[in-house]
């Protein structure tokens, strides 16, 4: 191949691509991977997407040059070889460095989402959140960043916004004269037990509000930080208030330490249904996503561990793969999955009508075609044998009431 001979622009360009890569070494942020990326240059332990595109809405794309890249690597690993580590925990100077979490304290201007969808359960939800730091590479709420100007990719789980006056913003919806509860969707977009919340607490305050005012809401999360807030749970289910899910899609650690790198391990979730169970909370399981030739064969065995550690109720969800999700989910079957990726792409084709998303409502949940006809088949099934049920009982609406505000005027009677 012929070598290429660079203008002096692009000298010029590469020049100043080292020194930004120099800089952001030095200060802990590290480049982010594309598919031209290998070490040392990104170190994305700990992280789902395993690149970071432009949002969909940005002016320009930018794309590295793997020739440039080359020449980046080659030096990296001259220099890690002339600067050897010298002690245990000393890296050498070319190492790249973790990529750190940024959470943006955001003031909402409204904190109820209402959608009139077909195929779910309620008709509102709050969203403590934007961004999730489990960095579930399959993740459909993925494309909402591309609408703050970031990437679908890193940018999704690595740059968070934290609606501090959530609590606030709920308890105002809710004394609006004339507002009709109804259940309310707590973790419909985001999770909202994200490892985040340990030090923000934004759920548990939204969580306050709602047993304040007496209103039924339903918990969807992958985290066992859910039973840090066992006490409000506990108070709101004997008034019928509450239910919880735990989201599993499969047991196999090796498979979730990739997939879902963040969220807590299949065990510990099977711990939280068990102890929120033995707490007296409706608790349920949803197995999602079911991903085609990949989990979908440990469908009975979540069922079943489920059912084991007390859940009452379960659901499943096939892998949906809308806009960036897609892409970044093939990057991911491509370096963890290799030998299994095209096997994997042509059976989520078969249940999505021949395309790669299934975007029809009543349909994007659970696909159509054979394979996701006995899905269906293998699922009811398993419920009947473990004693699971499909449909989920009504939440109590009836004990709803504004609380009186305090006030330091006495009352007259």
């Amino acid at each position: 191949m012929r070598k290429r001979t660079l203008a002096p622009c692009a000298r010029w360009a590469g020049t100043v691509y080292c020194n930004y890569l120099q800089l952001h070494r030095d200060t802990r942020v590290k480049a982010v991977r594309s598919a031209l990326l290998a070490d040392p240059l990104a170190d994305l332990k700990g992280r789902g997407a395993r690149s970071n595109r432009e949002s969909r809405f940005a002016e320009f794309a930018r794309e590295l040059d793997p020739e440039f890249l080359d020449g980046l690597r080659n030096a990296a690993h001259t220099a890690a070889a002339q600067h050897p580590a010298t002690g245990q925990g000393q890296q050498s100077p070319e190492a790249a460095p973790t990529i750190k979490t940024f959470v943006t304290l955001e003031r909402a201007r409204t904190i109820i989402s209402r959608n009139d969808s077909p195929d779910i359960p309620f008709d509102r939800s709050v969203n403590p959140y934007r961004g999730c730091e489990h960095g579930c590479v399959y993740c459909y709420a993925r494309p909402t960043h591309t609408y703050l100007g970031l990437s679908a990719g890193l940018d999704f789980e690595t740059r968070l916004f934290a609606k501090e006056n959530a609590a606030d913003l709920l308890e105002r919806e809710l004394r609006k004269p004339g507002y009709e509860p109804a259940m309310l969707a707590l973790g419909a977009n985001t999770d909202p037990y994200q490892p985040i919340e340990r030090d923000r607490r934004i759920t548990r305050s939204v969580l306050e509000v709602l047993a304040a005012f007496a209103h039924p809401v339903g918990i969807t999360t992958k985290s066992a930080l859910v039973l840090r807030d066992l006490d409000l749970l506990r108070e709101m289910a004997q008034r019928n208030l509450v239910r919880v899910l735990i989201s599993i899609g499969t047991l196999d650690r090796s498979i979730a330490r990739t997939l879902e790198p963040r969220a807590s391990t299949p065990d510990r979730r099977l711990d939280a249904i068990r102890a929120l169970a033995q707490a007296g909370i409706p608790v349920g399981v949803i197995v999602a996503p079911v991903i085609p030739a990949l989990t979908e064969s440990s469908l009975e065995t979540v069922l079943e561990a489920a059912a084991t550690a007390g859940a009452g109720y379960a659901s499943y969800v096939t892998l949906r793969l809308p806009l960036e999700v897609r892409d970044l989910f093939v990057e991911w079957l491509r370096e963890f999955a290799p030998l299994r990726a095209e096997h994997v792409m042509s059976r989520v084709r078969q249940i999505s009508g021949g395309r790669d998303n299934q975007s029809t409502f009543g349909l994007r949940m659970s696909g159509t075609g054979i394979f996701a006809a006995l899905l269906r088949q293998r699922f009811a099934l398993a419920c009947r044998r473990l004693q699971l049920k499909q449909e989920y009982p009504p939440l109590e609406c009836g004990h709803f009431l504004v609380p009186q505000v305090p006030s330091t005027q006495q009352c007259l009677f």
